[in-house]
């Protein structure tokens, strides 16, 4: 998604003794990305690090505290994962910071060539690389098996010589606890009140529509979605709102096919503001992935980004989407591989508004006291100072 312009974030001053030198790396993600760019950058820059991001963009620019390094955006994944790679490490050479955080995979190559030159290296873990391998739509059936095999003891072994891993989600650290030194859980809860209007529009007066924001892919339930809106009767004027992009491009033509098309509307990607704008009309927020190993034990941002939003959820019946719903109250737990479970859900939040509305308040209250970013930018500045500020620390 395209995640910028993005309403600037009030300046907090942290103090360190002096200003050490960091840079983030990133390839896959855009260069504005929520995680990287507005939660981890800014928060260390806001704190007095001297921080450069080095991503795909089309030029130099200091942001927000943060200089971004742009580099080009390669087409194909064998051109990025070779040219890209290089421009990337020959970028990352030439900032000679004290540390280097990388956001994927494919840089683990830079990650360990900057350890041989004595840097200080974090790698931040946004999904269990694993599953995802398993579940890459691209990639030759009988070949995913051999490939996640591959990745998974390549992974293995280089972060034995990372200074420290950075997992965004308890289950995923699981992989890394054994066999780094350092191990340290961000979880990637949203700035508490990035998405939230500053006047909350009442509730008979929202739209009747609900709202999907993310990637738009068969594993992602795109086909579920649209289908339940197909079941709907008649009389309930609903519409489902998507913003994001389609993976494969070729899927909307597909969901074209169903039913629920003729009640669903494609906003292509949105900015963050226009984001805001979206969940602060719309009645709930589908948070609908299929059962796939990377998901089963998932924190998907999107939940907590509805819940930040002041709307219900209405998420895939996973254990770690349970946990979080159902201490909250926020919303409804579906059969993600049954639409008519989706629709029940959706006929529901519509027939009873004083409780989805109080679903959305308590999912508020939540982000509130618990599942927020200041929390984990503690985590993340505790680290570095750790290992900046101890010369022993590899």
């Amino acid at each position: 998604m395209v995640l910028y312009p993005f309403p600037t974030m009030p300046t907090r001053k942290l103090s360190v003794e002096k200003a050490h030198t960091v840079t983030h790396l990133t390839t896959v993600h855009p260069p504005f990305d929520v995680r990287i760019f507005h939660k981890e950058c800014k928060s260390i820059a806001r704190a007095g690090f001297d921080v450069t991001l080095i991503a795909c963009h089309n030029r130099d620019e200091t942001v927000d505290g943060v200089r971004l390094k742009g580099i080009p955006k390669r087409s194909g994944r064998l051109s990025r994962m070779t040219r890209g790679l290089w421009t990337a490490y020959r970028e990352a050479r030439r900032t000679d910071s004290e540390l280097y955080h990388f956001h994927d995979p494919e840089l683990i190559p830079v990650g360990l060539l900057m350890r041989l030159k004595g840097k200080k290296v974090v790698y931040d873990v946004h999904e269990d690389v694993r599953a995802d391998m398993a579940a890459k739509y691209y990639i030759p059936r009988p070949l995913r098996g051999l490939l996640t095999w591959f990745v998974s003891v390549f992974e293995a072994g280089a972060v034995r010589h990372f200074s420290a891993v950075v997992p965004a989600t308890i289950p995923i650290s699981l992989h890394f606890e054994s066999r780094t030194y350092h191990t340290v859980v961000v979880s990637n809860y949203p700035l508490v009140d990035e998405l939230h209007p500053e006047i909350r529009k009442p509730w008979a007066q929202r739209s009747s529509s609900i709202a999907y924001v993310g990637v738009l892919a068969e594993d992602r339930c795109a086909g579920e979605m649209v289908k339940a809106m197909g079941l709907l009767p008649e009389s309930l004027k609903a519409t489902l709102k998507l913003a994001g992009s389609f993976s494969p491009q070729n899927l909307r033509d597909e969901l074209a096919l169903n039913n629920g098309w003729d009640r669903t509307q494609f906003l292509g990607i949105l900015g963050r503001v226009q984001v805001r704008e979206l969940l602060g009309e719309v009645r709930a927020g589908l948070a609908i992935l299929k059962p796939t190993p990377g998901f089963l034990e998932s924190a998907p941002i999107k939940i907590f980004e509805y819940m930040s939003a002041g709307i219900p959820v209405i998420a895939s019946n996973f254990p770690g989407f349970s946990k979080i719903i159902e201490e909250a109250g926020c919303g409804i737990l579906v059969d993600p591989l049954d639409p008519r479970s989706v629709a029940r859900a959706i006929e529901y939040i519509f027939h009873h508004p004083k409780e989805a509305e109080q679903m959305g308040l308590r999912g508020r209250e939540a982000i509130k006291s618990r599942y927020n970013w200041p929390s984990e930018e503690r985590k993340l500045l505790n680290l570095y100072r750790e290992l900046l500020d101890s010369p022993c620390v590899a």
